[in-house]
């Protein structure tokens, strides 16, 4: 008699889903504890930041994403659940992308266009994740996630925007010697 067990019996066969709202409620799981997991992250490149108005739009960013938690706790409350994170493999990686790009990059504009840079992927990752949400959602009929999760949706969007224009008004120019450079952009 075989006696090997090819599994313990504590593990458990990872759920697969099988419909639409199973796929649906896992995905909301993973932009859950991405959000999370950036209320922690966000802290740490404001420290890292210098540039003022980069700084502030960190600031303004981790309001925002505390927001955006409430917001999903009030979708999976609309769907008659509790909300519950899965680790999200996708941010974790954006996030450790980030902290390496902070560890190897001098302090001042060359971080700082570093740190707009793993932003910015934060932000297109994130861009993608609640727009598939959304459509989701309409499939679904399921209104009041549909709602709440096209607001963030919208912020996501300016906040890409924003970092955008903070990098393309001379902080991108100042790294190019890791120094204030003019503002002269007539040659670009």
């Amino acid at each position: 008699m075989d006696t090997k067990k090819t599994k313990s019996s504590k593990q458990e066969e990872p759920k697969v889903a099988t419909t639409l709202k199973e796929f649906f409620i896992d995905s909301l799981k993973d932009i859950y504890w991405a959000e999370n997991a950036l209320v922690k992250t966000l802290p740490k490149m404001f420290d890292q930041a210098t540039d003022q108005k980069l700084k502030t739009a960190i600031k303004n960013h981790l309001a925002q994403t505390k927001e955006q938690v409430v917001r999903l706790e009030q979708v999976f409350d609309s769907l008659g659940m509790k909300a519950e994170g899965k680790k999200c493999l996708a941010m974790d990686g954006i996030i450790k992308e980030g902290e390496e790009i902070m560890e190897e990059t001098a302090e001042g504009p060359v971080r700082d266009a570093g740190i707009i840079a793993a932003s910015q992927k934060v932000e297109h990752y994130e861009i993608a994740t609640y727009g598939t949400l959304a459509a989701f959602a309409k499939t679904l009929n399921e209104r009041t996630a549909l709602d709440l999760l096209l607001k963030t949706l919208g912020e996501e969007k300016k906040s890409d925007c924003l970092l955008s224009t903070i990098a393309d008004t001379n902080l991108n120019s100042q790294a190019v010697d890791g120094k204030l450079q003019s503002k002269d952009l007539n040659a670009v």
